[in-house]
């Protein structure tokens, strides 16, 4: 009988929210494939130091770490381990152990650490030999050490991936307080210097920078011009003579000038508030520590958790021949990529900063990483860059209208498009209120529906939840298409911008397939998008979802406190999402549920009944550990007869006794307050990518946009990179119409891993409804059911 393989997890380097999450993934992964699992405490130290720092991991040890901040098996600074014997009594510490398979979470220092320990590996174990510490039958089951990584910063200065575990944690911290510190500098007419973290990496101010409309950003790649004393004021200058109350600065700790000379918040301080210059009454705000503490956003719980699971595939897959690989994202797809090349291209942008080489440096950053910088620009210097407007006869009349319910970042894609709009010399104006509001009230006195942007008034949008220009779910065929066309005709509009979700994306198919029968439909349209369901064809996320899924997230952890608190107690709670069961499933991947039910997989009595079983065996053999409680969450629509009353109602009376149930229901609390700091950052980014789209066609180019399928499209991120697809394609090949919804779900299969993670039995699937003439064959006995 072969012995167990043994892997072996620790997290090193500073810590990240997030970390917990795929410790937890890592362990019960690894137990669910077979696997004897250890957790290093203390990172390298409890390495070296080996006896009780190395323990076994048993499934329940994991319980409830998803919510906590920082990492729970702890991190250390370790100098032994920079010296040969320091690694030589790791080695030996591991063979003691059994294990020869190792998963590390932590920074690139930390994982250049482990790539030289698994190169080294076969001499260390030649030296324990040697020196008798061993004899060579005991190392031969040991002589091959595969390594695999996940990398855990803040700062998110990997290069390879576009995310690392904790960075949009981090970012989420930066963008409450600078949204917190806004109201005190429109208050007082301030100027804020808010300092975040990023000794050689610039995406938190970056990012921070593009999700609160920041006036000015200082970051290590991209030092400002010649005199960046002179581009800031004259920045600040501008956007104070708009009549803008507050200015808020950005910077990263490792800012530089073109020279290489360390720019200061104190600096930065110092001019704002020159009695010869601006003049301004001016705080700095250094956020420090904070932006690592506090527990994981939704987005950094399901990173961790899915490269967990795929760290623990990698590490046993791997072959004494496979290169040391870490797991990376990019943009939505989970990918292994090799290590040491990601190592060495973050060394590479260090080295090109030194030498001033910043060019360099923004090149080696991912494509993502400039586009944000290229659109933060564009939303900051609105209409002050003479160069970049487009001819008159190029300049286009842009309506911008939402469609369908509120969500997350709809405020800040309207504010980029504007920006980006004024900045070209096109303009941008708002329909209000949908397609009602444009068909019934765009002529209305004294304020109609149809009417220009105010920039100063769309330029504090950015953090603000809802939709500013309203929004409706009437399509264009219940207003009139008719009275819509007369409308965009009277209006001259060149093209349209739409944000929502399904029903935008039936809309825009509406107007697509009236274009025969009305020529003004003839503009070029795009759809960015927009709603908790993320149930659009054509993407794989869309703005507002990760907003919904904090919301989601933040109420499970409470109500799961509860319910530990009170010890042997399941929660049901409703999700929204319509009949996707997106927000369901990433939602217990997020607060680690015992069951998920969704639409897309239906919902039986012998799912309910193998699920209640399971419930009662877990509580019957709780001996009193904390965190005992149960979720369940359940999509609003997974069943027409089953909802979360009714589901807690069976489980208690099935229970009899032995554990208590509740159901909760978070409504459309779900639709968020302040969106997410992903959503208002990928809003921008996006939202600039569509008005680049539309303004390729130009003006009264009817004939063109009749014919190119293009004209009429969806933006959306699907697996690695954002494409721009045809919604007549869209329509015809990949939309489940009745279920409003696309036919293929790229999440489908994570419902697997909330399965395995949450230590969910097998279960038998329900049954498909009949339909049609056969569901009327077989109720009249005509036809077996079976067949």
């Amino acid at each position: 009988m072969s012995t167990k393989k043994k892997v072996a997890i620790m997290t090193s380097g500073g810590d990240s929210p997030g970390m917990n999450a795929a410790v937890r993934a890592c362990v019960r992964m690894a137990i669910h494939m077979g696997c004897d699992v250890y957790c290093i405490y203390e990172g390298y130290e409890g390495l070296v130091r080996g006896g009780d720092l190395i323990r076994k991991m048993e499934w329940h040890d994991v319980r409830g770490w998803l919510s906590e901040g920082g990492t729970l098996i702890g991190t250390a600074r370790c100098m032994a381990f920079f010296e040969r014997a320091g690694r030589l009594t790791a080695a030996k510490n591991m063979i003691l152990n059994g294990i020869d398979a190792l998963i590390i979470c932590g920074g690139d220092g930390s994982l250049t650490g482990a790539d030289r320990f698994r190169a080294e590996w076969p001499s260390l174990l030649e030296e324990l030999v040697a020196t008798k510490s061993f004899t060579k039958e005991q190392v031969e089951q040991y002589k091959h050490l595969n390594i695999v990584g996940l990398v855990g910063s803040i700062d998110n200065d990997l290069s390879g991936t576009d995310a690392t575990i904790g960075c949009y944690s981090a970012l989420a911290r930066i963008c409450d307080a600078v949204d917190l510190i806004e109201a005190t500098a429109y208050s007082h007419s301030r100027a804020f210097v808010v300092e975040v973290m990023g000794r050689h990496c610039g995406w938190l101010a970056l990012l921070a920078g593009v999700a609160t409309g920041a006036d000015f950003i200082f970051i290590p790649e991209k030092p400002r011009e010649d005199n960046w004393r002179e581009e800031m004021c004259g920045v600040v200058h501008q956007h104070r003579k708009l009549g803008k109350r507050k200015t808020i600065v950005i910077i990263a700790e490792g800012a530089l000038d073109r020279e290489g000379n360390k720019i200061t918040a104190e600096m930065v301080k110092d001019l704002l508030a020159d009695k010869d210059g601006l003049g301004l009454d001016t705080r700095i705000t250094t956020l420090g520590h904070v932006q690592r503490g506090g527990t994981a956003v939704a987005y950094d719980r399901m990173l961790g958790t899915l490269q967990g699971v795929e760290a623990v595939k990698a590490v046993l897959e791997a072959t004494p021949e496979t290169p040391t690989c870490f797991i990376a994202i990019t943009e939505n797809k989970i990918t292994r990529k090799p290590l040491m090349q990601a190592v060495q291209d973050t060394k590479e942008v260090a080295k090109a900063i030194q030498r001033q080489d910043f060019d360099m440096a923004m090149s080696l950053r991912d494509a993502e990483f400039s586009e944000q910088y290229n659109s933060f620009m564009m939303t900051t210097a609105v209409q002050l860059d003479k160069e970049i407007m487009l001819p008159e006869k190029e300049r286009m009349k842009i309506g911008f209208i939402n469609v369908g319910a509120p969500a997350g970042g709809m405020n800040a894609a309207v504010r980029a498009g504007v920006a980006y709009c004024l900045s070209r010399g096109h303009e941008p104006v708002a329909v209000h209120n949908g397609f009602a509001g444009f068909a019934r009230h765009h002529g209305d006195s004294p304020l109609g529906a149809v009417r220009p942007f105010n920039w100063l008034e769309v330029d504090g949008w950015a953090s603000k939840g809802g939709s500013e220009i309203g929004t409706n779910r009437e399509l264009p065929s219940e207003s009139g298409m008719e009275l819509i066309a007369d409308l965009i005709e009277q209006y001259e509009f060149d093209a349209l911008f739409l944000i929502g979700g399904f029903e935008a994306f039936h809309a825009v198919s509406q107007l697509r397939k009236a274009r025969d029968q009305y020529p003004s439909l003839c503009i070029p349209m795009t759809l960015l998008p927009a709603t908790i369901s993320n149930n659009v064809p054509g993407t794989e996320y869309s703005l507002g979802s990760d907003t919904c899924l904090n919301e989601l997230v933040s109420y499970c952890d409470k109500i799961k406190q509860s319910a530990s608190a009170t010890r042997r107690r399941v929660f049901v709670i409703e999700t929204q999402g319509g009949r996707s069961g997106y927000v369901a499933t990433l939602g217990g991947l997020g607060v680690g549920a015992s069951a998920v039910y969704t639409p897309e997989e239906g919902l039986s009595l012998d799912m309910l009944a193998a699920d209640v079983r399971h419930l009662k065996e877990v509580f019957a053999h709780d001996k009193g550990q904390s965190r005992a409680g149960r979720l369940i969450l359940i999509n609003e629509k997974a069943s027409k007869v089953y909802n979360a009353k009714l589901i807690a109602d069976i489980l208690r009376d099935e229970a009899h006794g032995r554990f208590e149930s509740r159901e909760g229901i978070p409504g459309h609390m779900q639709q968020g307050g302040v969106p997410s700091a992903m959503d208002r950052s990928r809003a921008v980014r996006l939202a600039i990518r569509c008005i680049e789209h539309l303004e390729k066609y130009g003006r009264k180019m009817h004939n063109k946009v009749k014919q190119d399928p293009m004209s009429a499209s969806v933006i959306g991120i699907k697996g690695a990179s954002i494409v721009i697809t045809p919604i007549k394609q869209l329509e015809e090949e990949e939309t489940d119409w009745p279920n409003r919804r696309p036919k293929a779900a790229f999440w489908l299969g994570m419902k697997e891993i909330v399965d395995v993670l949450g230590g969910r039995p097998t279960y038998e699937r329900p049954e498909a409804d009949l339909t049609g003439v056969k569901a009327k064959d077989v109720k009249r006995g005509l036809e077996g059911s079976d067949q």
